[in-house]
This record gives structure tokens, sequence and C-alpha cells, in this order.
């Protein structure tokens, strides 16, 4: 995503915030920040045609809505919907709409809203799920794959040439699992933690999800080596690994109660296994498959069909909302042979595909951080790919999809040894999952990911992508641009030369999710890296969610390249129904050739502790710099601090100067503004077999404002710094480049 195409930054810039400016007396409008957010709106270019309509509901909960659409004055199209979401089943001409939505029973109409469609407004239609459910079930077995993706011997002799290998590991992968994974059983998890979480219960919680996806995966795979190969010892391990999963208790450590993933993927498993063996199955066993697949499946579309489909007005749950991509897939494969099936089809798959991701705008990024956009990776192979070949709506194709991506080369490049912002961001990217989402796409930029991510390609994957894989047929790969934005998330990338493996990466955010699910009290936070390697980064491990690591440091802004104040204190990151609230936004990006530039306001984020709380930040790309400057305020005199932390020691030299150097590759710390001191902190101990240290600067004594300007050079080349006057801005040289500093 180049920003000089960015014509999206017009798109989600009031994500959060979608209706500012709209009477407080529309209806449609939720006070509430974890209520949905009622769009399209402020004159917004729409990225999809159509686009998806929603609102908050009415507090009469009426049995229907009109939504009503008018263009240059003129009602040119009225719908009606059960539920406060739309989605249209034909695109709009160019043009600029406006829309408003009243109950079925009432004339209360909502404010108008306003909304553009134009030439960069992509197409997307998706046809009514009653349309959608005659085809399906008139599709042969299997439904969940490509129409030419049977039998080995009928695949032509350039698929042979391409897909061979992948065939062969793959088959060696079933093989040496069908004795390296031992055979699932209910005796592996004794506790119903439920909803409880302690050591204990999460522990089991890890084994469960670990075991069920060990057996799911075997599962499928044999039961796809089956239907391409013909071969037995496929079927014999695809029947055991069935027979076993489906001896699990839907009561018991793997219900959906107790583990909604694990629920879910023994779920899915047995359903694509039903798919891709059809008539090799006989008919007690697959009676006995559906049977289970049926009462794990009717679980979770209870719990997402509550008060009337509770995501459509909360959709801020992150399980929830991965739960109704696995419903849309497992009721589109069970079409005609579970009765209940229709019921799941029509509740969730318009839904599904209407705005698929609610921790982003249409642009396409992630704001749960990237170690959870991974996952999202992943279960986008695991569903997006059988979606396509069952119902012929292909998300890939969908406006979003391509955003993701950006987004994850944009944040992930090749050569990226962690994650960044969020739950996870410590861990190492299981490139597998990037690379097969990059191979659904036709792009230079996807095909230049694709090439540059050094590992395999996942042999399921790619056995079940389609033939040719969409990347293969770009003839010159490219990368993206080196800068980038990501509004509706409150993101931004600053690069070197993303397509140089040496080069200098810079991440910001300024979130307006805040700390919200498994996003961190980070706010104006930032991480710096060289050759994929971390030089100030992240700080803390990810034992469990809502452990007292995690509470106590993992997600407090001192465990972050962020501002803290009086021994530590930072961003509120408490409180369920606050913490989006507490948030951050990106007040200014300006990339150019030479220097990016991003600005971010935090403010919110501290919960009125500081009246404000501003970072400004310049990397210097000729300089190969970075400088920042941060501006804080408060009512109440507070010693402000500056934080930062590293996976290697920090070291001080005689004469005071701070460097880091992690795996060869340097940085040095070098402090502007003065009235501060250095000195490291220490934190919990780190994760085993990994290091971490901790640096502050702090404020000499107690002010109502302060300042920090920092110098990071790069290298540690010890270019010329300094600090002067253009008139009455001031200014900051560093080396040959000159940065003219707000007031």
């Amino acid at each position: 995503m180049k920003f000089a195409k960015y014509t999206l930054v017009k798109v989600a810039l009031l994500l959060v915030c979608s209706a500012c400016g709209q009477a407080q007396a529309d209806w449609a409008l939720a006070t509430d920040p974890l209520a949905v957010r009622t769009l399209p709106d402020n004159r917004q270019i729409q990225p999809q045609n159509p686009p998806s309509f929603t609102w908050s509901r009415h507090p009469l909960s009426p049995a229907s809505y009109v939504i009503e659409v008018k263009l240059a004055g003129a009602v040119v199209s009225t719908f009606t919907s059960a539920r406060n979401w739309y989605l249209p089943s034909k695109k709009f001409a160019a043009g600029t709409y406006n829309w408003r939505v009243r109950p079925s029973t009432s004339n209360e109409w909502s404010s108008p809203r306003t909304f553009v469609i134009d030439a960069t407004s992509k197409v997307f239609e998706v046809p009514e799920s009653s349309t959608l459910r005659a085809a399906i079930v008139l599709r042969p077995r299997p439904r969940g794959l490509e129409d030419n993706a049977t039998f080995f011997a009928s695949w032509s002799a350039a698929k042979r040439a391409d897909r061979t290998q992948v065939l062969t590991w793959l088959s060696t992968e079933v093989i040496r699992n069908m004795t390296a994974i031992a055979p699932v059983s209910d005796a592996e998890w004794p506790l119903s933690p439920g909803k409880v979480r302690t050591a204990a219960n999460e522990a089991q919680n890890a084994r469960v999800i670990s075991r069920t996806n060990q057996s799911a995966r075997q599962l499928e795979a044999a039961s796809l080596l089956y239907r391409v190969t013909g071969e037995n010892q496929y079927l014999v391990e695809a029947i055991a690994r069935g027979d076993q999963e489906a001896a699990l208790s839907p009561n018991g450590g793997t219900s959906f109660v107790n583990h909604d993933q694990g629920n879910r993927a023994i779920a899915q498993s047995l359903i694509k296994a039903v798919d891709n063996l059809g008539s090799a199955l006989d008919a007690p066993r697959r009676a006995a498959w559906l049977e289970m697949v049926r009462v794990r499946t009717n679980a979770m579309y209870l719990d997402l069909a509550a008060q009337t489909g509770r995501l459509d007005q909360y959709p801020y749950d992150s399980h929830a909302a991965s739960n109704i991509g696995f419903l849309t897939l497992i009721s589109t494969l069970s079409l005609g042979d579970i009765p209940e099936a229709k019921d799941w089809f029509d509740f969730s798959f318009r839904a599904f595909v209407s705005s698929y991701s609610v921790w982003s705008g249409p642009e396409g990024g992630f704001a749960n951080g990237t170690a959870y956009a991974e996952y999202e990776a992943d279960y986008a192979l695991q569903i997006w790919p059988a979606l396509a070949y069952a119902t012929k709506v292909d998300l890939f194709t969908k406006p979003w999809a391509s955003g993701f991506l950006d987004y994850l080369m944009h944040f992930v490049p090749p050569g990226s040894q962690t994650h960044v912002f969020g739950d996870g961001h410590e861990t190492l990217p299981e490139i597998r999952m990037m690379k097969g989402f990059a191979a659904h796409f036709a792009t230079p930029a996807a095909a230049w990911y694709y090439k540059n991510l050094i590992r395999t390609d996942d042999s399921l994957a790619t056995l079940q992508a389609p033939y040719p894989l969409p990347v293969a047929t770009v003839a010159t790969p490219a990368p993206p641009g080196n800068s980038a934005y990501y509004p509706s998330i409150g993101w931004a990338a600053m690069h070197s030369d993303i397509g140089n493996l040496q080069r200098t990466s810079v991440y910001f955010k300024s979130s307006p999710y805040g700390s919200f699910n498994h996003s961190h009290g980070d706010q104006n936070g930032f991480v710096l890296a060289s050759a994929g390697v971390p030089l100030l980064t992240e700080s803390g491990w990810y034992d469990w969610y809502d452990s007292p690591l995690w509470s106590s440091w993992y997600r407090q802004t001192k465990a972050h390249n962020a501002l803290t104040f009086d021994n530590g204190q930072g961003q509120l990151v408490d409180g369920y129904e606050t913490t989006m609230a507490r948030n951050g936004r990106i007040t200014a990006f300006a990339p150019k050739a030479t220097v990016d530039y991003v600005a971010g306001d935090a403010t919110l984020a501290y919960g009125g502790q500081l009246t404000s709380a501003l970072r400004k930040l310049w990397f210097l790309r000729t300089t190969d710099a970075v400088v920042v400057q941060d501006q804080v305020t408060s009512a109440t005199p507070r010693v402000f601090e500056w934080n930062f932390h590293t996976y290697a020691p920090i070291v001080v030299d005689a004469g005071g100067a701070i460097s880091v150097t992690n795996q060869g590759r340097k940085v040095c710390v070098v402090p502007v503004s003065t009235g501060a001191r250095f000195e490291k902190r220490t934190g919990p101990p780190p994760q085993p077999g990994t290091y971490e240290e901790h640096g502050v600067f702090i404020k000499s004594a107690a002010a109502l404002s302060g300042e920090f300007l920092t110098v990071l050079d790069v290298g540690c080349k010890k270019p010329l710094i300094k600090l002067g006057k253009s008139g009455t801005a001031r200014t900051l040289t560093v080396g040959k480049q000159v940065v003219t500093l707000p007031n």
C-alpha cells in the first residue's frame, strides 16, 4: 500500500468516532465505545462496492429496519434488513450517496450519512443466501476443493511439475505423524475450567489447542491425501483420527464452554473429512461424525445467535469474531446433510463476508497486533479457499484482504525476528502463514513478499490452493512503498528501504483501539529494528491472557518505549468498558523521500492523569537516524520519564554515551534535551532463554510540563547533532539533515 495512492486515508479516519458531528439524538449512533459503528459516513470513499451498512440498534428492538439510499436527492435503493447491518447484493454506480435507516415500525429516521463510490471502489458482489444455498447443495463433493483438485492421475503435466513436491512433503508429514501423534482422549484434560483463568486451567487450555490442532490437521491432511492419491493407507488414517475426534465428549474439556477453539477445530476437521472422503466413508461412521459436527457447531451457533446476533451490536469479541468464520465454513460444507446447517448458514454467511474484521477499517490493518494478525492469516487459509470453491465467493478478492496483506508486508517484512505491538509481540513470526496468505494475490508486491519469505510453503495449504497459485502468475515482483499509514488502527511503518533485508525499520502506534482486548497501553509507542534485529523493543512475554505478569507488566506502559511518570505510572489499561475509549490517535503522517514524519496524541490513554501527551517522530532516511520529541503537560506536578527496552545490554561508556548492540546491529541513544538523568530499571524475569534490559531518562524534578528530545543513531555513526534556531523556530541538525521542531 503505497501512501501516494492512499485514497483510503479518507476512508477510515473516524472509525472509532464514526459519526462525529452528528446529533446525539440520532438513535443509530451508539454512545457506548464497544458498540458497532454507524458506517459508511463522513463522505468516505468506499474501497468496496457495494459497501456494508451498519448502525446501532434502535432501543425498541424492531423486527426489521428499512435502509434508504439516495443519489442526487433521489431515492435509488430501499432495502429491508432483519439485523442492524446490510450488504447489498449488487454494486452501486459511481457517485456521492446519502443513506439513512429507520425501524420498520416507525418513521424515526436516523441522521443522513454520506459516502462516495468512485473508480477506486472495487466491486465485491455477494449473491443472496438463498441463491447460494441452492447452488451449494448441487455441487458434488468435495465441495471444499478446487474442481480439478481430485486424483493425481488426472493432473496435467504442468501441475505435476508444480505440485508433486508439495504432495510428497504432505505425504511424508502424515506418514510420520501416524505414529508421532498420539490419539486424542478426554483423559488428557480432566479439568472443566469454563471461563475461569488460573495457571492450571490455562495450562490445560494450551494442551487442548495444541492437541486438537494436531489431530485436526492430521485428519484433514489424511483425508485430502486419500482424495488426491486414492491410497488406502490415508483412508485408514483418516478414519482412525476421525473416530478419535468423534469419541471426544462435547461436554468435556473440548466442549464449547470449556474451549471454543478446540471445539471448532474438531467440528471443522470432521466436516472437511466428510467432504473429502465422500462415499469412501461408510454410512454409520459418516452419521456419527456428522452428529458430532452438529452438536459442537450448534453450541457455537447458539452462542453467536444470542441476543438475535450478539456480534451485530457488540462486535469486539476476538473469539466470537473468529468463531463466526468457522461457523460459516462448517455450515457451507454441512448443507443437505445436517438440518440445522440452513439456519447456521443464513445466520453467518453474509455477516461474515460483509465486514470480515472488526479490528480495522477497510484499509486492512489489524489493531490487535501482528502476532494475532498471523493467527488471522492462518484462519483465512483454513476457511477462505474452501469457502470460495463451495460458494464462488472469494474473500481474497475483498478489498480488505489486499489491504491486510499490505499491512503484513509493512509490519512483518522479510527478516523480521519478532512481531510488533500487542500480545505475542515477542514471538518469532510463523512465516508460512504470511507466505500462504500472500500466495493468493497476483500483484507485484505479493510476489516480492512471497519470494523473500524464506521458508518452505505449508504443504496442506498449498495443496488446497488454486492452481496455478495467483502469486506465480506475476512476471515482475516489486516491493511495496517504504512508508505506510493505517488510519483506522493508528499505526505507521517507516523503512529505509523495505526491499533491502539490511533495512532500518521504525514502527509507531497511537491507536483508537487503546489497550482493548489484545492491545497494550503503548499509545505513542515505537519499535526500532535493523535488518530485522530488534534494537529498541517491547518487553515482557505472553504467558497467558489476564495472567499476573500480563496485568502488572506486559501490557503496562512502562514495559514499552513510551512515556510514564512518577516511577512507572502510565496509561490506564484496566476496565473492559473503558480501555477502548482511553486511546491514542495519529494526528499527522508525512512520508517523503528523505524523511518520514509521524505525530501522535496519547492524552486520552492516560485517563486524565495528564493534560497532554504528544509525540513527534522523524525518520531521517538519509542519515539513518530517528528523532523523537515528546511534549507532556499535567495539572499537577509530575516527574516525567522516557522509557526504552532492549534484548541486549545497555552500555554506558565513561563519557556517558549510551548504546545497544544486538546481533551485530547497533544504536546509540542520544538525549538532546537537558534536565534528565539516565538509569537502568528492573522488570520481571524475562522469558526463559531470553535477555532484557530496561532504560529510562528521568526528569530531575516534578513539573507541570516537560520535553524529551532524543536522537536514535542507528549504527552509531556519531553524526553532528546540533540544536539551533531558524527565526522563531527551533531546529535540530543531525548530520546533513535538519528538522524543524514545534515549540
